[in-house]
């Protein structure tokens, strides 16, 4: 049986990544950590639904709010972020979800949530950490990878943003191995990561905070991933790419101002705002 809204893919993909992790790469996560992550999460976007959106219990349409966004956003977060402490984990899922509704210009967020999220946790907590290495470079996670993001990526048509950031950040690490006169095998491993192509497929794609127009996206996604190349090869950097996304997004706005085009919607009379894609997000 077919899903009718593709965010529920969603969550059947992140839901089988973090399942994977877990069994697969020995994972230090524990479980609790999860439940914090989706409970606050929960809770935030239907307390910010409540008072700001002035929902009830439902909506003006008589429907009740729509909960999926909050729950993509929690499960890029246990995908990506580590702490020693539950408080640290309901931070960042308070902060990725609020994000969406205080900054906002013309109605649409601008940074990604759970993007968001992993940077406060590492700014304002002092036991968080994110691993971009977690995933290893073992080929059958790429495929998995492609394979699912793909899959959405066809539905929201948002493969112009994948391929830009892939295609410039590759090409600049190309450029460097060439002149540093390394062997080809030390760029197949800069590249050949599980975490690098989860942020391309699911979180740099979120069609709700990216520019509009595909010039804007091509150019966003281009730019961050020059400043992904400078952080990561000039500052040495580990989470240079969340990092690049944090800085840029803002610019997002200001590209939908140069090439103006119509907002992406979910479904027909959606008026949830609140939709990220990973992280993995949403």
């Amino acid at each position: 049986m077919l899903l009718k809204d593709i965010r529920d893919y969603q969550i059947l993909f992140l839901g089988l990544f973090l399942v994977l992790g877990i069994g697969t790469r020995d994972w230090t996560l524990r479980p609790e950590l999860i439940g914090v992550a989706i409970a606050t999460s929960l809770a935030t976007q239907w307390i910010f639904s409540l008072v700001i959106c002035h929902w009830s219990l439902v909506n003006k349409k008589g429907q009740s709010p729509n909960l999926r966004s909050a729950l993509i956003t929690s499960l890029g977060l246990s995908l990506l972020l580590r702490a020693d402490h539950w408080t640290t984990m309901a931070i960042a899922a308070a902060m990725a979800i609020a994000s969406k509704f205080i900054f906002q210009v013309g109605d649409k967020h601008f940074f990604n949530p759970a993007n968001f999220g992993i940077i406060s946790a590492l700014i304002f907590t002092p036991d968080a950490w994110v691993s971009p290495g977690q995933w290893g470079e073992e080929w059958w996670y790429g495929l998995l990878f492609l394979g699912t993001g793909g899959m959405i990526l066809q539905r929201v048509g948002r493969w112009d943003t994948t391929a830009a950031f892939l295609g410039s950040y590759s090409l600049l690490e190309a450029i460097r191995n060439l002149w540093l006169g390394w062997t080809w095998d030390v760029y197949w491993h800069r590249l050949m990561s599980g975490s690098l192509l989860l942020f391309a497929l699911f979180m740099i794609t979120d069609p709700r905070s990216i520019p509009n127009s595909r010039i804007g996206r091509v150019v966003w996604a281009t730019s961050i991933a020059g400043l992904t190349f400078i952080l990561r090869n000039y500052f040495f950097i580990s989470t240079a790419v969340f990092w690049a996304l944090f800085a840029l997004a803002p610019l997002s706005i200001l590209l939908d101002v140069f090439w103006l085009a119509p907002r992406f919607g979910w479904s027909e009379g959606d008026e949830e705002d609140g939709v990220v894609l990973l992280t993995p997000n949403s």
